[in-house]
């Protein structure tokens, strides 16, 4: 017998957890599905700062602010602005009271994993397919061969969504940057140059086409996204496998760059990682569709250069599961409330992404960042 859930939520990232979490605080169980074999399976990535209009509106509504407030990075939004000389041009430093406290992915998703019944999340639960059946109802099927049925799914999962079909023929399209991502471990004492270069938080060093975005993580490690404009098929011309062969590859780019940039990736621990950045259309929206909604990247995959994608996805879940409760019996009211007020938030951060994308790398780089702080000043 195919089963069913009354919500079903495939993707089990920061947005569906977070949706899951608003449901359950007003006793209402959704289903969440994940590729993953385990929460362990993969790493979770670097920091994130969750802003106090976004982010932190959602684990409010979650109830777990107080929870998340003591899992925050101190001193993490320190930042840093070099250029490619590795001249300072701006520093600030973190007296604990912005707005936009770090912490690590990994933690944020545990804190969301651990807030939920143990039996809510199913690991393993590859999605291959969704069908509409009618009335809203849609039958999912899974990997395994099996299926079950939902009266609302959601898909949040993530750039490649299977569950965005149903709704939108739009396709992640790459916007010409590449990040190749690598980690300096215990960086106080085995990278102590590059330690502090980076600083307490977030690294800028910028120049045109290319620069070094990092941070330092609440395990004293170092983790660097190399930047670097190019064609789509640049990183398929590195072979990764062969670790200080792929080093070299990647700083022939910056051969006029300071030395103790390069130690970025020079001084690198472990393997470095290719990633594509890609982004869906800026306003990218759908006709309303019964029973069927998306949340975080499936609904508006955008560049990093905002540092929205995780707050987005965070207010995404919550606004969701509000809007659910508020309309409980009402599945089409709910989503009508939630996609009116999704569409523009996440068509204004989009916008703002490709603009800051191009503005970080531009010819006189660092100087359109230097400008974006000094007019917000």
């Amino acid at each position: 017998m195919t089963a069913h859930h009354p919500i079903a939520v495939v993707g089990a990232g920061l947005g569906g957890l977070a949706l899951a979490r608003v449901l359950h605080v007003h006793g209402v169980e959704a289903a969440v599905f994940d590729l993953d074999a385990s929460p362990a399976a993969r790493t979770q990535g670097g920091m994130l700062d969750i802003h106090h209009d976004s982010g932190q509106v959602a684990l409010r509504a979650a109830g777990l602010y107080d929870e998340f407030r003591a899992l925050v990075h101190q001193g993490g939004q320190a930042m840093r602005i070099l250029d490619k000389d590795a001249v300072v041009r701006m520093e600030e430093t973190d007296d604990g009271n912005g707005s936009r406290p770090e912490i690590d992915r990994g933690d944020l998703r545990s804190l969301l994993l651990g807030s939920l019944p143990e039996d809510t999340v199913r690991w393993g639960a590859r999605v291959t397919g969704a069908r509409p059946l009618g009335g809203g109802r849609h039958e999912v099927t899974l990997g395994d061969g099996t299926a079950f049925t939902t009266d609302l799914l959601v898909g949040a999962d993530g750039a490649w969504s299977r569950i965005r079909p149903l709704l939108s023929a739009a396709q992640p399209a790459y916007t010409g940057v590449s990040f190749v991502e690598v980690d300096l471990h215990d960086a106080d004492l085995r990278h102590p140059v590059s330690a502090e270069v980076v600083g307490g938080g977030m690294l800028f060093a910028l120049g045109a086409g290319r620069g070094f975005l990092a941070h330092r993580e609440t395990d004293g490690s170092l983790h660097v996204y190399v930047a670097l404009e190019a064609a789509e098929g640049w990183l398929d011309g590195i072979d990764f496998t062969d670790t200080e062969a792929a080093k070299a590859a990647v700083l022939e780019h910056f051969a006029d760059w300071d030395k103790s940039l390069w130690a970025l990736v020079a001084d690198a621990d472990g393997a470095l990682v290719p990633r594509r950045i890609h982004a869906l259309p800026v306003g990218h929206r759908w006709e309303h569709a019964p029973g069927v909604t998306l949340v975080g990247d499936a609904a508006h995959l955008m560049s990093p250069f905002a540092g929205e994608g995780a707050n987005l996805a965070l207010l995404d879940g919550a606004e969701l599961g509000l809007a659910l409760v508020q309309h409980r019996g009402d599945t089409g009211a709910a989503l009508a409330e939630y996609e009116e007020k999704l569409f523009p938030r996440s068509e204004f951060a989009a916008s703002e992404s490709a603009r800051n994308s191009a503005l970080l790398f531009r010819s006189d780089a660092p100087q359109g960042l230097l400008n974006m702080f000094a007019a917000h000043g």
